[in-house]
């Protein structure tokens, strides 16, 4: 005997999949995933500023929201930041990267910055960070979208590498870092990582 399934019924459940599909791809995404070798030269004579690697919009994530408050809330959830150092010079001394925010309007400074926190080695490193907790992150209208990311190679103290005594001990470097963003209320998923990232 066959039990026939009201079509509706199928249309319904159907639904509830692919809202749940777009859900867990709805909490998180990668805004950025570069990989780069920066030296002593480059980082000298980055402009406008020393020190800095600029990710500009056209290596963003293009599916980026314009508003990062609604209808998902990103403003309020968390950063998964993520550094591959994959050469690093020997000796042990600790670096660190700033990397900052710059939105398309701001406000007061203008712009937000959270850290990898310092590291000796080569290696991975990872951290999830709040999005309410990092410096200056505030100075961000967040619902007017993310202009491009700097990143500041700075050392254990949060000086600019280039003006350190012994810039040798920084440079050069190769690193891989991703920033993938976890909207309010989700965790992130390692998962959903671009495959090259995944170790």
């Amino acid at each position: 005997m066959r039990f026939l399934i009201p079509s509706r019924v199928i249309f319904f459940s159907c639904l509830v999949v692919f809202a749940a599909a777009t859900l867990s791809h709805a909490g998180q995404f990668v805004l950025f995933d570069v990989t780069f070798t920066f030296t002593k030269e480059e980082a000298d004579n980055s402009k406008p500023s020393p020190s800095h690697y600029y990710v500009k919009a056209e290596r963003l994530n293009a599916q980026r929201p314009k508003d990062w408050t609604s209808p998902i809330d990103y403003r309020n959830g968390t950063a998964h930041l993520r550094i591959e150092v994959l050469e690093k010079p020997a000796g042990g001394e600790p670096a660190m990267w700033s990397v900052c925010y710059i939105p398309y309007k701001g406000q007061n400074h203008g712009y937000g910055c959270l850290g990898t926190g310092a590291y000796k080695e080569a290696g991975v490193h990872e951290k999830d960070i709040p999005m309410t907790s990092f410096w200056q992150n505030n100075d961000i209208l967040w619902d007017q979208g993310i202009k491009e990311m700097h990143l500041v190679l700075k050392d254990g103290k949060g000086v600019h590498a280039h003006k350190h005594a012994e810039p040798q001990k920084f440079f050069p470097t190769k690193v891989r870092m991703t920033l993938i963003q976890v909207s309010k209320g989700a965790t992130y998923d390692p998962k959903l990582l671009p495959a090259a990232a995944k170790k």
